[in-house]
C-alpha cells in the first residue's frame, strides 16, 4: 500500500480524492464512524481560491449548488455600522459550507463512487519505522479486535490536534510555536434565522462578539468570555442579553432568537508546528498547525496542505519524483504564517475595545479607521481576508 492516511476530516479526505483519482494506493484510518464525522459541528467559510480548486478538481458539484456567497462584512462598534465590501476590492467571496458539508462530499467522493478503501472505527493507531524507506501503520480492528498492519511508502497524519500522528515527530527535529491569546470565545449554533446577510463583527467593551450565517435556518454566534468558561455559566437568557447589547447599532435589524443547539468554549490560542515532515511521515491540517476561528482559516489552511501534500504523493509514487514531497512543509508553511500574523492582527482589532488597555484599545480604532478611510489599506485588508494573496 503505498500511502496510509490517519484522519478522515478535510485533509485527509482531499489527499484520499487526489490519490485515488491518479490511481495510486492508499487507505484512509478514522477513529471515529461515519456518521460522527458527517454531523460533528465545525467551521464553515471556504475562501473562493479553495473553491475554485476543488471544483477543478471534480469536488465541489454539490457545494456550488447549495453554499451561499459572501462578500461583504459589517463591524459594529460604539452604537455605529461599518460595512465593509471586500469582494469589490479583492474580486473574491466567501462560500459559507458548513465542514459536515464537504466531509460528506468527499466520503462520497472517495468511498461510494470511487471505491476507495476507508476504515471506520479503528483504535490504537500507531506509526513504525516513519524515519525508513518502509513505514508502516498498525492499528486494532473494531470488528475482529486483530492488530492489523499496513505496510507503505508513505504516511499522510491528517487526523487533527489531538491525533497520534503529530507526537511521532521526535521533540528533538521539531519546534512547536505557540500563541495564547488569553480569552475564551463561546461558541453557539441557534436555531434561529440570520439576523443579518453577511458577517457581523461586534467591537464592545463587555466583549467580543459575531453573528455568522450558516444555513436560512440556523446561525452562529460567538461571544467573548473568560477562557475556561463552563458553558453552563450561560444560560439562554444570559447569551441573548450579551448578544443583544454587543451587537447593538443604530439601524440593525433586531436579532432573530432561537434555541441553543450548541454552547461550547473555545481558548483562543494558534500554534506551528516546523517542519511538517520527517521521514515519511507528513502532516497535513490541525496536526500540523491550528489557527484560531478568529478569522476563519483552518479549513482553509487544511485545503491548501492537503492539495500540496496529494499531488506531491502522486508524483513521488507515480514518477519517483520527491521534489514535491521534500519541498512540502517549506511550501506548505509559507502560507500558514502568513494567516497566523492576518489571525493575530485581526485579534488585535476585535478585542482591543474590551482588553481594558486603553493603548490597545487605541490602537484597534485606529486600525479600523484606516481601513475605511484609505483605500490601499482596505484592499490589503481585503485580500488577507479572502486568501487571495499568493504564498504558496
Amino acid at each position: 500500500m503505498p500511502v496510509v492516511i490517519v484522519g478522515a476530516g478535510p485533509a485527509g479526505l482531499t489527499v484520499a480524492n487526489i490519490l485515488r483519482a491518479a490511481s495510486v494506493e492508499c487507505v484512509v484510518l478514522e477513529t471515529e464512524s461515519r456518521e460522527f464525522i458527517e454531523q460533528r459541528p465545525r467551521a464553515g467559510f471556504l475562501e473562493e481560491w479553495a473553491v475554485r480548486t476543488l471544483e477543478r478538481r471534480g469536488l465541489a458539484d454539490r457545494l456550488l449548488a447549495r453554499a451561499q456567497a459572501h462578500s461583504e462584512c459589517e463591524f459594529r462598534g460604539a452604537g455605529r455600522r461599518h460595512r465593509f465590501r471586500y469582494g469589490e476590492l479583492s474580486g473574491h467571496r466567501h462560500f459559507v459550507y458548513p465542514q459536515p458539508l464537504l466531509v460528506t462530499d468527499l466520503v462520497r467522493a472517495y468511498a461510494d463512487e470511487a471505491g476507495g478503501d476507508i476504515r471506520f472505527g479503528v483504535r490504537d493507531v500507531a506509526l513504525h519505522g516513519i524515519d525508513t524507506d518502509r513505514p508502516s501503520v498498525t492499528y486494532t480492528d473494531p470488528a475482529t479486535g486483530e492488530r492489523v498492519r499496513i505496510d507503505c511508502d508513505a504516511v499522510a497524519g491528517c487526523d487533527g490536534a489531538r491525533g497520534v500522528t503529530r507526537a511521532c515527530l521526535p521533540a528533538e527535529h521539531v519546534t512547536v510555536a505557540r500563541r495564547d491569546y488569553g480569552i475564551g470565545w463561546l461558541a453557539l449554533l441557534a436555531e434561529a434565522p440570520p439576523s443579518s446577510e453577511r458577517v457581523v463583527f461586534g467591537l464592545h467593551p463587555r466583549g467580543f462578539a459575531a453573528h455568522m450565517a450558516r444555513s436560512p435556518e440556523v446561525t452562529r454566534y460567538y461571544l467573548q468570555c473568560p477562557p475556561g468558561d463552563d458553558p453552563a455559566n450561560w444560560p439562554h437568557e444570559r447569551v441573548w442579553a450579551e448578544l443583544h447589547q454587543r451587537l447593538a447599532a443604530d439601524g440593525a435589524p433586531p436579532l432573530v432568537e432561537g434555541r441553543l443547539i450548541e454552547k461550547r468554549v473555545l481558548d483562543m490560542h494558534n500554534y506551528v508546528v516546523e517542519p511538517m515532515a520527517y521521514g515519511r511521515l507528513y502532516l497535513a491540517g490541525d496536526a500540523a498547525h491550528l489557527t484560531a476561528p478568529i478569522a476563519a482559516k483552518g479549513m482553509n489552511l487544511a485545503l491548501h496542505d492537503a492539495l500540496l501534500l496529494g499531488d506531491a504523493l502522486v508524483a513521488y509514487v507515480g514518477e519517483g519524483d520527491e521534489r514535491g514531497l521534500r519541498g512540502y512543509s517549506a511550501a506548505a508553511l509559507r502560507r500558514v504564517w502568513e494567516y497566523q500574523e492576518f489571525s493575530q492582527w485581526f485579534a488585535d482589532l476585535l478585542h482591543g475595545a474590551s482588553s481594558g488597555d486603553p493603548f490597545a484599545a487605541g490602537t484597534a480604532e485606529a486600525r479600523l479607521r484606516r481601513l475605511f478611510d484609505s483605500r490601499a489599506a482596505a484592499v490589503a485588508f481585503a485580500e488577507l481576508y479572502i486568501g487571495k494573496v499568493s504564498v504558496g
